[in-house]
C-alpha cells in the first residue's frame, strides 16, 4: 500500500484540545477557592473565639467546599501546563471531564451524608440554636451566591451551542415565501432580469429554490437545470418544478452544502459558489466544559441546601415544627443526588468515548460517500470542549483520492480538530 494512503491530517501539529474559555475558567475557579478559604478561616477562628459551635461547623463545611473547587482548579492548571506533553496521545482536553466525574462522586457522597443525617434527626430530634444557625445559613448562602457569580459565564457551554437546522434567519424583504429560511441566497443577473437562487431547508429536505427578484418572472421549468460540482469533480444535476411564486428542485440536496452550482437558464450559464456554514458542526454536548460545570453544580447544590435550611429553620422556629429542618435536608439531598447523577452520566460517557454528535458522524460519512467513495469504518469522539476526533477507513478506486483529498473535503467541519484516515483500494480485503 502506498505511503500516502495512511496518514493523520495535520500530522506534527500540537494536540491541544482545551476549551475556548479554559484559562478564564481556571482563574474563576481559583478566585472561588480564595473566597472560600478566607471565609473558612474567618468562620473557624471567629467561632472558636466566640464559642460558636455552629460557626466552627460551617467553617469546616466550607473547607469541603474549597476542596471540591480545588479538584477543578488543579485539573485546569495541570491540563494547561501539560497540553503539549507528548505522553498524552490526544492531549489533556479530557482532564476536565475526569475532574467533573470525580466531583460528581463527591457530590453523591455529600448527598448520602446529608440524607443520612437528616433521616437520623427526623427520628431523633436534637435541640436547634436558632439564633446561631439561621445567621450562619444566611452567611453561607451569600458566600455561595458570590461563588456562583464568580463562576458564571460558559459553565453550561450554551454560548457554543448550535442546532443543526440551516436556517439563518435571513430577511431579504422580497416578499416571496420562505426567505426567512434560506441558508444562502445568490443573486444571478440574466437577460430577463435578476433571479435569486437559494438552498431552502425549513420543513422540507434541503432543496434549491429559484425566485424572481423585485417582480421578475420566474423562467419556464423546461428551460432551467442546475448542476453541482463538488470536490473531486463529483457532479449532480437537478431539475425544477413550478411552485407558483418560485421554482423548486425535484430532488433534495445532499450534505454538505459546499459546491459550485452551474445554473442553466435557456442558453445562459451562470456559476455561483455555495459554502457550508460553521454553525452546523458542533453539538452542545461537544462544547460543554464539564469541569466548570461541576464546580458550578457544587456551588448551586450548596446554595440550594442553604435555602432549604433557612426555610426549614424559620418554619421550625416560628411554628415549632422541628421536623421541618431534617425534612429540608432530605429534599436537599435528593436535589444534589439528581445533579450528581446528571454529571456522572455526561462525564462518564465522554470518558468512555461515547459519540455525542451522531449527526456529525452522519455528515462526515455523507461527505466522503458523495465523492463516490465508501466509508468502511468510522469513529467520532470528543477530545475536549469544542474538539472532536475522527478515525475513518475509506475504500476508493480513484488514485487521486489520498488523505489530502479527504482533508480538504472535511475541512468545513470546524468541530473536527484531529482526523486520521486510512485509504484502501476498492476491492481490497
Amino acid at each position: 500500500m502506498d505511503h500516502w494512503r495512511n496518514a493523520a491530517f495535520g500530522a506534527g501539529h500540537d494536540h491541544i484540545f482545551l476549551g475556548a474559555a479554559h484559562e478564564q475558567n481556571e482563574r474563576r475557579t481559583w478566585a472561588v477557592i480564595l473566597l472560600c478559604g478566607v471565609m473558612m478561616v474567618a468562620e473557624i477562628v471567629g467561632g472558636s473565639f466566640f464559642g460558636s459551635l455552629a460557626l466552627v461547623a460551617d467553617g469546616l463545611h466550607m473547607s469541603t467546599h474549597a476542596g471540591a473547587m480545588l479538584i477543578a482548579a488543579l485539573a485546569y492548571t495541570y491540563a494547561r501546563k501539560h497540553a503539549r506533553d507528548p505522553r498524552f496521545v490526544f492531549g489533556t482536553g479530557k482532564l476536565g471531564d475526569l475532574a467533573g466525574f470525580t466531583s460528581a462522586i463527591v457530590l453523591a457522597m455529600v448527598a448520602l451524608l446529608i440524607g443520612y443525617e437528616a433521616i437520623s434527626r427526623l427520628f431523633s430530634p436534637v435541640p436547634i440554636h436558632f439564633s446561631e444557625a439561621i445567621p450562619v445559613a444566611v452567611f453561607g448562602l451569600l458566600v455561595n451566591i458570590a461563588s456562583a457569580w464568580l463562576l458564571s459565564g460558559d459553565h453550561h457551554g450554551h454560548r457554543h451551542s448550535h442546532g443543526h437546522g440551516h436556517g439563518h434567519g435571513h430577511q431579504h424583504g422580497h416578499g416571496h415565501e420562505g426567505d426567512e429560511h434560506d441558508s444562502d441566497v445568490k443573486l444571478i443577473q440574466t437577460k430577463c432580469g435578476q433571479l435569486m437562487l437559494s438552498i431552502f431547508e425549513e420543513s422540507v429536505p434541503p432543496v434549491f429554490r429559484l425566485v424572481g427578484n423585485r417582480g421578475v418572472a420566474v423562467p419556464d421549468t423546461q428551460s432551467v437545470t442546475l448542476t453541482t460540482v463538488r470536490v473531486g469533480g463529483v457532479r449532480e444535476t437537478f431539475e425544477f418544478v413550478d411552485r407558483g411564486a418560485f421554482l423548486q428542485s425535484t430532488t433534495e440536496i445532499p450534505e454538505p452544502h459546499a459546491f459550485t452550482a452551474m445554473l442553466n437558464v435557456g442558453f445562459e450559464r451562470h456559476e455561483v459558489e455555495f459554502e457550508e456554514h460553521d454553525h452546523a458542526q458542533v453539538h452542545a454536548a461537544v462544547t460543554r466544559d464539564h469541569n466548570i460545570r461541576a464546580a458550578y453544580v457544587h456551588v448551586m447544590a450548596d446554595a440550594a441546601v442553604s435555602v432549604l435550611t433557612i426555610v426549614g429553620l424559620l418554619l421550625a422556629w416560628r411554628f415549632g415544627w422541628l421536623w421541618m429542618d431534617p425534612a429540608a435536608g432530605i429534599v436537599g439531598a435528593l436535589v444534589i443526588a439528581n445533579w450528581s447523577y446528571g454529571l456522572l452520566r455526561d462525564t462518564g460517557a465522554i470518558l468512555l468515548d461515547m459519540n455525542h454528535d451522531r449527526r456529525l458522524s452522519d455528515e462526515v460519512r455523507r461527505t466522503v460517500e458523495n465523492a463516490g467513495d465508501t466509508v468502511l469504518d468510522l469513529h467520532v469522539w470528543r477530545l475536549g470542549p469544542g474538539h472532536m476526533g475522527a478515525v475513518l477507513s475509506v475504500a476508493t478506486d480513484k488514485t487521486q483520492h489520498g488523505p489530502a483529498f479527504f482533508h480538504a473535503a472535511l475541512a468545513h467541519f470546524k468541530g473536527l480538530s484531529h482526523v486520521t484516515v486510512e485509504v484502501n483500494p476498492s476491492g481490497a480485503t
